[in-house]
């Protein structure tokens, strides 16, 4: 996160391939979330080859569920401060909620 090391800000980088979040810590970012929950959901190949819709990802049982099975549709960056969480996308967001 070369942003958080400009700024000077210590961080905590988590590989959710190799250490995905369980249940637990996706409804606690959920909780957290500027966004609105279903953008923690990538809509890519992956998502159309498993045949899901915005329906499958609509409420947030149904995200957290979608996430445990498939970590790879996981949106990211997922930036988690101890009040706040965002999509780092685009980066810009991420420096205003550093800064």
């Amino acid at each position: 996160m070369r942003i958080a090391d400009e700024l000077g800000v210590d961080f905590d980088e988590v590989n959710y391939i190799a250490d995905p979040p369980d249940a637990a810590t996706l409804r606690a970012i959920i909780a957290k979330l500027d966004d609105e929950p279903t953008a923690l959901v990538r809509r890519d190949s992956k998502f159309k080859k498993l045949e899901l819709t915005d329906h499958d990802v609509a409420t947030e049982d149904q995200i957290v569920d979608i996430l445990v099975k498939h970590k790879q549709l996981l949106q990211r960056p997922v930036i988690v401060t101890p009040d706040r969480a965002i999509i780092g996308r685009p980066k810009e967001r991420v420096r205003a909620l550093l800064s």
